[in-house]
């Protein structure tokens, strides 16, 4: 068997659903958390931290739309891949706007259901894929040796693994080989600033899809032109700051 598991938060309010759905998902080699609300399954999201979340639209309370509301960011993206799974096949048109990363309409075959959720796992590398025991990984780029520690044991107390480098052709060199889950990069570095090595990072392939931060004020005392990988630009270095960045990206 593989060692590297996902995790799948299952919401949905049907108690037999959950049960057969956790049952046939876990022969399949998942990790699985159920939720029968949208209520139930945000107050699970932080300790659960799933790879994907299968969701029910028809719920009591807040319901699977009230749900999906909590989850998405102001760039209209959900926290976590979602797979919705409802009765109600005439939202399908609707979903297509949504940002979900998928559909199915219920009853669902099963083994259709494992193939689409491997099928979005599998689009979603640097979010899902998670090995057993292994800490999500935080390359920062921090040239200031004052800066570091502070930085550093934030992350590290936080329960990510940091990687340290001092400027900007090592931040490419070492994602290239670490594949790490976010890049934090202070704008001004040596050899490369930190825009910069975002826009490379936007077009190599092999670090395709690695969410970016930006912190500090560049020379101009203006916000540079951010690539579509930068997902914040924060114009401090406050370790707390970096933190709940580097949380909301990744959570």
């Amino acid at each position: 068997m593989s060692d590297v598991i996902y995790r799948i938060l299952l919401v949905d309010d049907e108690r037999h659903l959950l049960i057969s759905l956790k049952d046939y998902l876990v022969s399949e080699q998942f990790d699985v958390v159920t939720a029968s609300s949208g209520e139930e399954a945000l107050a699970k999201l932080d300790d659960t931290n799933p790879d994907l979340i299968v969701l029910d639209i028809s719920m009591p309370g807040m319901g699977g739309l009230g749900f999906l509301r909590k989850i998405t960011k102001e760039d209209s993206q959900t926290r976590y891949p979602v797979l919705v799974l409802t009765a109600r096949s005439m939202l399908e048109n609707f979903f297509e706007s949504v940002q979900v990363a998928g559909f199915l309409t219920k009853p669902c075959d099963e083994k259709k259901l494992v193939r689409t959720i491997r099928k979005i796992l599998a689009t979603h590398p640097k979010k899902t894929a998670r090995t057993q025991g292994q800490k999500l990984s935080v390359l920062l780029a921090e040239d200031d040796p004052l800066l570091i520690p502070g930085i550093t044991a934030a992350f590290s107390g936080a329960g990510f693994s940091v990687v340290n480098v001092e400027n900007g052709p090592d931040v490419l060199d070492k994602a290239v080989t670490m594949k790490p889950d976010v890049v934090v990069i202070k704008d001004m570095l040596p050899r490369l600033n930190g825009a910069a090595v975002a826009r490379l990072i936007e077009v190599m392939p092999s670090l395709s899809g690695i969410p970016v931060i930006l912190y500090g004020m560049n020379a101009g005392g203006a916000k540079p032109d951010l690539s579509g990988c930068v997902k914040k630009h924060l114009l401090t270095n406050h370790p707390k700051t970096l933190l709940a960045a580097v949380q909301a990206v990744l959570y």
